[in-house]
């Protein structure tokens, strides 16, 4: 072997006798091994671990001085750290963290490839407790070159028999070694207990090569605990549990004094070892790798323990003992040595021959100070044995013949054993020397041992625990004084929490006052709690675990070791009474206290951070600035380190079964804020695993051998509640499982016997499945097949929050583990029992579908992904023979890590994007507040829930707002070829305007149908996404997609009213453009005649005179044209009729009713519904006294609303002041019926519909027909013509005199025809953009957005008008503050502006482009050349036809000259417009836009129009087509006019909180019968009213009625309510964060 340090040669030949040579000082040794002829076993003996040719001692070289030994050992310390990569870990100890962290070596079997995978190897066995974890050996590549596979037949037997082994070999005590040099006190007491568990020896002193002090491993052996039974217990079937190293027993020591070709350790394991169950405790040279030379480990002591089970035919000692081995000859170890003499009751000195003339030989065997009998074993069958040098020793050293056991060739290895096992039993049972292993410290100190506790931290923290742990006498009183605060008040606050939630026992109280009483205990229980001085003990476990560094770990553990000790010692005491007591059966009282106390005995480490959470949580009902409370908001962080660093923190309380939910929030705040990055903040991401089960059923124990944590798994402990652990995930595994830590949750069993006397543990079970199943991403099930009726009990609990999770949008993998199954057929055998377990869950689906009310799940596999073949796993039996002296079974830790394996792939292939620490704290919060409603899936809400539905919404919005836009455009550009058709502009090939409108039907119809597709691959591609949580709302995704079609129909309704609308005007307009260019033609020619017959006059006409023959021609052409008058329609007989069709279907007596009064006197004065007829008022006033509701008062703000609405859309028709269309008063009436349709107030009879619009068409009506004269008006032929004499008298006169009229022409073509256009084109322009820009607000992003920016609104400005009209006039109210954040929004009009601008330029360019164009063709004169261009602009402007008529006429301009000037007014005209809008408010621009942005904003965000049918408040969901309503934040009934039936006074219910409480309603919907609260959804199945998120959700409500209340009663004519107690406590700053927590908004 060559390392870098130095270089050695082993060289084998036949002389006896060994010398070590120096030949060049350090750096080179050659040893030289010399041997007789001997058996086998000596052979192999000298190879031995027993026998390290690298480490020279006394006895192997007297000529190498102890300086170069010292200095040897340091290198070989050195060059075996390089090789197992250990090097910087002797100064940087491995830490437990470190060693649990997943990476990549977790899930791989590739076996160890060089020698710095062999200390990992061994970690990742041993932390799985795999007894193969020593085994370690690196894959050799000669193993893949073998002779055999490289076909040579050479046949070189000395070559096989000269060829050492040891070039990849390790020793697996060098490997165990440096890994305990290369350790932290934590990581070496988790190998020491893996170790021992697996029945592996641990290492008592642990050697230096860097000194030659060894250490005494105390430290690393505290947290062993044994459990065994004596043969004095064996009739009791008592047992004995104790940390091992408090337990007093006596110690036999095992060493070697020179050479001894005996194994040592291969006979201690067989002496610890019966017939039938042989284990390898001791490393020896028969194991694998074991004949590796030691390089480092000699010196190395270990020890182990044997413990007898009570079966005397099992049992080799029936006493405990513990066995202590040294390693290498006590010559060179001689403080080791001593060590042992002194604590042990006797040692074994294995030896080939003794040196009888030797004093040193005879001084270490006789000492003064040895308190040790000393016990010779020799090898008779060696050559070196000598006896009578034997003779002479034991002589010298007075030892009887019992003091001596020699291996004679008579005597086989077994016979050997049993005598040597004989000498054992007798020095075991006769012994007195018994010595705890912490008493061994003294002894240490003598011989200048090192002790690993006596490290300063680990003292400081051990004398804190001390003083804390030395109190506790009685546990149950040590917990009232000490921990007060977690007892009954705890669980008193804990059943009234429940309670607000499930408001079981209401009866017939007012719902918020009983609430409010509920609320009142409460704060006294906190006020309680604050009322207890902080114990001493909790001031000083708070301080303790304040300290920095390591000592709170060390702290932590000394406290965990001590109260351990003490609930054991307690536990043993109370069940010994237990027994006696129940010798006799009349002692049940007694009985049944000491059963009380064996439940309240537990005291963990959990009870303190138990308490520190209620201390915590009490302090938050105190002022934010108490001290008290100040001080205390250190706490969570405190907490939040340490689990950090790798402890549990208590989830669920199993005592009191409740979270302390501030208390865990606010620890995984401060732990999220810890693992965020420092400087870019990014979310740290986890996954979660949790096993749930039957009690005791390995649950603990699973989770512990798969990750390697330690989760209390002793005698009397278990795992009560819910406990979570953080592991990291390594550097290079992050992006493998897309996640930084690893989440454990161990949870209490199932159907747990402490529990199951208890009334609601069914019910407990239930809330903690479903808790756990919902936070996780794997849950492993555990169950026992054996037990049919349990495994049922326990699928019903699981199955139960498998569905929950279902239709909550979660979606967890499970796994269901089978233990103690060990055949290796098991898989096969199972199949039955696998088809039986799915018949289970289908069945126990079907019956938790039926109770949840979610019958469309019939089996297992609706519910979840499940496959019987892969998701079940059969693991064997943990223990391999019968404990205590049972290793851990092999295939038991074979099969967890494939188990584990199989995990870590489910989270790879995990498709839903992992938590971060915040999210994951969201869950905790959602779920227990769900699962403390009796109904999970109809309580349940979730702020990431919410918040990937608002992500959605708001993405669906911003798609939604993209398609209307672009409809916006493609109307305002369709509209504009309506309106140029048929004129010089017209781009069109048909003269038809029906062609032409069914030509633009398609077009836009295909424009529709894309945008349709558009959206809908829209929303598929979002739902593919992994990212945002979109799995969450997998169920939201059909809704939306038909949303996306249901907005399709609704725009394409709009834009067939526009275009028909567009053509109907133009249509109508035709005729009258007719007449008026048939008009201007014979004034042209008229001109021309007059001006050529003035020319012809000799004299030289004056300006008076031309002004007299212009007025004589213009007076006679008029008399000669025929002005015929332009008759106005009836717009009221054409509503009329449009009225009519549209009742048609509503059947004869709609038309009697239509019938009655005449259209002409409807809508005149305010619409009234009133109840006619005796009859009716009588059924309307019981109607009343019944519901406590006003149905006329109802009916009538219905109609109030749609009146307002109507009378906008008519204002807005009328304002654009073009002619009448039936699409008007249609659309209108469409507007209507969809109103009519959603009202859910009450139900629409005939008279009210008729009535309501008739009203509507009758002032509609009235509105039309003056809009419709004034259009005429304003049309006429002949008024046309008057307003244009003075345009053509100017230019009669220009032509007669032969003027230039070029810049006079292309001024008033800019003016007259291009700014009116421009202008235009603006105004249907700057709509959408001006919604383009609100809509970038995020209070106009979404519905939900809206309606909390609004409730804030009207929070902020405290005005009771406001609130009224909000409530009363719901859709006014809003519109209005729509209209007003616009103006505020705009108030500064550069936004504005810039939008105008751009138009203006879009069009200039527009127009100079069309100028270039007609440039470039041969017009015939200028009149074609403005057609060009005209043609042109025709797609985009709309240049009228009276001012381009008027422009045409008369005109004798040069084309060429006109372009050049047209240019130039264009210029100053785009100047002159800009002015005029900087100069123009913003409320004059707004009357001119043809698309009303607060309108259009109020569309998209009003949402569907529902209101909750109890209280009012707006529908909140997303999407046009989702088929449930729901609302954010419900109100009091009062508000919406409820009044108490028999007082008057206003209701303070809330149906949020009536809707989980046992309380009726009746009203007309349920004709009046009285039905329960909780079955509102079979009167109302599409709303869904769910409980409050918290109880402080309507507290923003709650603040305006306590506020306000004497206000509403004078509004609604009624009483003033009772306002419940709390609601006086509520401030504006708690109303406002409610209204933050109901919408979600951070």
């Amino acid at each position: 072997m060559v390392t870098g340090e130095q270089q050695y040669r082993i060289i084998t030949c036949c002389p006896v006798k060994t010398t070590v040579i120096n030949i060049s000082s350090v750096e080179s040794y050659t040893v030289i091994t010399c041997r007789e002829e001997e058996t086998d076993q000596e052979s192999a003996d000298m190879k031995s671990s027993e026998h390290d040719n690298l480490k020279p001692d006394k006895e192997k070289s007297s000529q190498a001085p102890e300086d170069i030994k010292d200095e040897i050992k340091v290198k070989h310390l050195k060059s075996l750290l390089e090789e197992l990569g250990l090097k910087q870990n002797y100064r940087e100890k491995l830490s437990l963290s470190r060693i649990l962290q997943i990476d990549n070596r977790t899930t791989t079997d590739e076996p160890a490839k060089c020698k710095s995978d062999l200390p990992w190897y061994f970690l990742k066995k041993v932390m799985m407790f795999n007894v193969t974890a020593r085994n370690v050996k690196c894959t050799s590549e000669c193993d893949s070159t073998s002779d055999d596979e490289s076909g040579s037949t050479d046949l070189d037997l000395y070559n096989m028999i000269d060829s050492p082994n040891t070039e990849d070999i390790v020793n697996p005590l060098d490997i165990i070694t440096a890994l305990f040099l290369c350790s932290d006190g934590f990581l070496q007491q988790e190998m020491a207990l893996k170790m021992s568990m697996c029945q592996f020896s641990v290492p008592l002193l642990l050697p230096s090569c860097v000194t030659k002090q060894c250490t005494l491993m105390l430290w690393a052996m505290r947290d062993i605990v044994k459990k065994y039974r004596p043969q004095s217990l064996s009739q009791s079937k008592g047992f004995i549990e104790e940390r091992i190293v408090l337990s007093e027993l006596p110690m036999v020591s095992f060493v070697r004094l020179g050479e001894c070709s005996l194994s040592k350790s291969k006979f201690l394991n067989e002496l610890l070892s019966n017939s039938q169950q042989y284990h390898d405790t001791f490393v020896h040279h028969n194991m694998e790798c074991g004949d590796s030379p030691r390089r480092i480990s000699n010196g190395l002591t270990e020890i182990t323990w044997y413990l007898p089970g009570g079966n005397t035919n099992i049992d080799i000692f029936s006493q405990p003992v513990a066995v202590a081995n040294l390693r290498g000859d006590i010559a060179s170890f001689e403080t080791q040595y001593s060590f042992l003499c002194q604590t042990s009751a006797a040692v074994f000195v294995f030896f080939d021959h003794l040196d009888s003339e030797s004093e040193s030989v005879f001084n270490l065997l006789k000492s003064q100070h040895h308190k040790a009998q000393i016990y010779l074993v020799g090898n008779c069958e060696s050559k070196r044995f000598n006896l009578d040098a034997l003779e002479k020793v034991a002589t010298k050293l007075g030892l009887t013949k019992s003091n001596i056991i020699i291996k004679t060739n008579k005597k086989n290895d077994a016979d050997f054993v049993k005598n040597l096992r004989k000498t054992v039993r007798n020095v075991v049972e006769k012994s007195e020397m018994k010595m705890k292993i912490e008493k061994m410290v003294d002894v240490a100190h003598e011989l200048g041992i090192l002790v690993d506790e006596d490290a300063p931290e680990c003292q400081t923290a051990k004398k804190n625990a001390k003083t804390i742990t030395s109190e506790i006498q009685d546990i149950h009183k040590y917990k009232e004084d000490e921990l007060p605060r977690q007892g009954q008040i705890w669980k008193t606050l804990t059943s009234l929490q429940k309670e607000e939630f499930r408001l079981r026992n209401v009866g017939s109280k007012n719902v918020e006052d009983y609430k409010s009483d509920l609320q009142k205990q409460k704060d006294e229980l906190w006020k309680k709690q604050n009322s207890y001085e902080i114990s001493s003990a909790m001031t000083n476990f708070i301080a303790a675990i304040s300290t920095p560094g390591t000592e709170r770990f060390y702290f932590l553990k000394w406290m965990q070791m001590n109260l351990d000790n003490v609930s054991r010692i307690k536990l043993s005491e109370l069940r010994e009474k237990y027994k006696e007591k129940c010798k006799n059966s009349e002692n049940k009282e007694e009985i049944k206290e000491i059963d009380r106390q064996i439940s309240n005995s537990s005291l963990g480490i959990e009870h303190f951070f138990r308490e520190m959470g209620q201390i915590y949580e009490a302090s938050l009902s105190l002022p934010e600035t108490n001290p008290s409370r100040q001080q205390l908001q250190h706490l969570p962080k405190l907490c939040a380190e340490l689990l950090l660093d790798g402890f549990p923190l208590e989830l669920v309380d199993g005592d009191a079964s409740n979270i302390p939910l501030r208390w865990v929030s606010d620890v995984l705040s401060q732990l999220s804020d810890l693992v965020s990055t420092k400087t870019k903040r990014k979310k740290r991401k986890i996954r979660v695993v949790t096993v749930l089960g039957v009690q005791s059923t390995g649950k603990s124990t699973l989770l512990n051998t798969m990750f390697g944590v330690q989760f209390a798994v002793s005698s009397g402990r278990c795992t009560r509640g819910a406990f979570m652990l953080l592991i990291k995930i390594n550097e290079d595994f992050k992006k493998v499982l897309n996640c930084d830590f690893m989440v454990i949750i161990d949870t209490e069993g199932l159907k747990s016997l402490d529990l199951a006397q208890l009334d609601n543990s069914y019910e407990h079970d239930n809330e903690l499945a479903t808790l756990v199943v919902g936070l996780s991403d794997v849950t492993i099930v555990n169950i026992a097949m054996e037990n049919l009726t349990e495994m049922k009990d326990i699928l019903q609990i699981v199955v139960h929050a498998f569905l929950r999770m279902k239709e909550v949008g979660k979606k967890p993998k499970c796994v269901f583990v089978h233990q103690n199954v060990s055949d290796v057929s098991a898989h096969e055998k199972n199949l039955r029992d696998r088809k039986l377990l799915l018949d289970q869950l289908n069945e126990m689906t079907q019956a938790a579908a039926k109770m949840e009310k979610k019958e469309e799940n019939k089996s297992f596999t609706d519910v979840m992904e499940y496959s019987p073949d892969t998701g079940n796993w059969y693991i064997p039996g943990l223990w391999n023979g019968n404990p205590p002296m049972a290793p851990v079974n092999a295939g038991y830790s074979e099969a967890v890590y494939e188990l584990k394996k199989n995990i870590i792939q489910l989270l790879r292939n995990c498709e839903s994007s992992a938590n971060n620490v915040m999210e994951f704290k969201e869950w905790v919060k959602s779920l227990w507040n769900a699962v403390k409603h009796e109904n999970f899936i109809f309580s349940f809400r979730n702020s990431l829930v919410a918040d990937a539905y608002m992500k959605l919404c708001t993405e669906f919005k911003k798609w939604e707002w993209e398609f209307r836009k672009e409809i916006h455009t493609w109307v305002r550009n369709a509209e504009t070829k309506i309106y140029n058709f048929g004129t010089t502009a017209a781009k069109s090939e048909t003269s038809d305007m029906k062609e032409f409108l069914i030509s633009l039907t398609s077009e836009a119809s295909t424009v529709l149908s894309t945008w349709e597709t558009k959206i809908l691959d829209n929303v598929t591609q979002y739902f593919k996404q992994t990212e945002g949580h979109v799995y969450l709302i997998e169920g939201y995704k059909e809704e939306f997609s038909n949303s996306a079609k249901v907005l399709r129909l609704e725009i394409e309704s709009g834009v067939m009213y526009q275009l028909k609308a567009a053509a109907g005007i133009r249509e109508g307009m035709k005729e009258i453009d007719k007449i008026k260019d048939s008009h201007r033609k014979e004034i042209e020619k008229a001109v021309h005649e007059l001006i050529d017959k003035c020319r012809k006059k000799e004299v030289k006409m004056t300006e008076t005179e031309l002004d007299k023959e212009f007025e004589k021609m213009w007076r006679e052409t008029l008399e000669k044209l025929s002005f015929s008058e332009q008759k106005p329609s009836n717009v009221t007989d054409s509503v009329s009729g449009c009225l009519r069709k549209n009742l048609k279907h509503r059947g004869s007596h709609a038309n009697e009713l239509l019938s009655e009064m005449s259209l002409q006197d409807c809508g005149k004065e305010s619409f009234k519904y009133t109840t006619e007829g005796r009859l009716r008022k009588l059924k309307h006033g019981a109607k009343k006294v019944f519901t406590g509701q006003d149905h006329i008062m109802a009916a009538q703000e219905l109609a109030d609303r749609i009146i307002d609405i109507c009378t906008d859309l008519v204002n807005e028709q009328v304002k654009r002041k073009n002619n009448y269309h039936d699409t008007y008063i249609q659309e209108i009436l469409h507007m209507i019926d969809e109103k009519l349709k959603n009202n859910q107030d009450f139900k629409i009879n005939i008279e009210f519909e008729v009535s309501l619009k008739q009203h509507i068409c009758g002032f509609a009506a009235r509105k039309f027909q003056k809009m419709h004269e004034d259009f005429i008006k304003e049309n006429d032929p002949y008024r046309c013509l008057i307003k244009n004499k003075e345009r053509f008298h100017d230019d009669f006169k220009d032509v007669f005199h032969e003027r230039d009229q070029c810049q006079k022409k292309a001024e008033e073509f800019t003016n007259r025809c291009l700014k009116p256009a421009i202008e235009d084109f603006v105004n249907r322009s700057l709509g959408p953009d001006i919604i383009d820009e609100m809509r970038k607000l995020e209070q106009f992003s979404t519905r939900m957005s809206f309606q909390y920016s609004v409730l804030l609104d009207l929070h902020h400005k405290e005005d009771f008008q406001n609130y009224v009209s909000y409530i009363r006039s719901y859709e006014n109210y809003v519109k209005s503050w729509i209209l007003e954040q616009i103006r505020k929004h705009f108030s500064n009009q550069s936004t504005v502006f810039e939008f105008e601008d751009q138009h203006v330029r879009s069009c200039t360019d527009s127009i100079n482009s069309a100028i270039n164009k007609a440039k470039t063709r041969e017009s015939e004169d200028l009149k074609a050349f403005v057609e060009d261009i005209c043609k042109e602009l025709g797609d985009k402007l709309v240049i009228t036809q009276d001012a381009l008529g008027a422009f045409m006429i008369l005109n004798n301009a040069d084309k060429e000259q006109f372009a050049d000037w047209l240019t130039s007014s264009l210029n100053d005209m785009a100047e002159t417009l800009r002015n005029e809008f900087k100069d123009s408010t913003f409320e004059i621009k707004l009357q001119h836009l043809h698309v009303q942005p607060q309108n259009e904003l109020f569309k998209q965000l009003i949402g569907c129009g529902k209101q909750c049918p109890f209280c009012a408040a707006p529908c909140d969901a997303g999407g046009k087509a989702h088929t449930e309503h729901f609302a954010s934040l419900h109100r009091p009934q009062g508000l919406g006019t409820y009044r108490s039936t028999w007082t008057g006074k206003l209701v303070t219910e809330i149906c949020s909180s009536l809707v989980i409480s046992g309380k009726k309603f009746r009203c007309s919907d349920t004709n009046n019968k009285f039905h329960p609260y909780k079955q509102y959804k079979k009167i109302y199945k599409d709303w869904n009213i769910q409980p409050d998120v918290s109880l402080d959700a309507s507290d923003y409500w709650k603040y305006v009625m306590a506020k306000y209340n004497n206000y509403f009663a004078t509004e609604y004519e009624a009483k003033p309510c009772v306002i419940p107690k709390s609601w006086n406590n509520i401030n504006r700053d708690k109303a406002e964060k409610s209204l933050k927590e109901s919408f979600n908004f951070k």
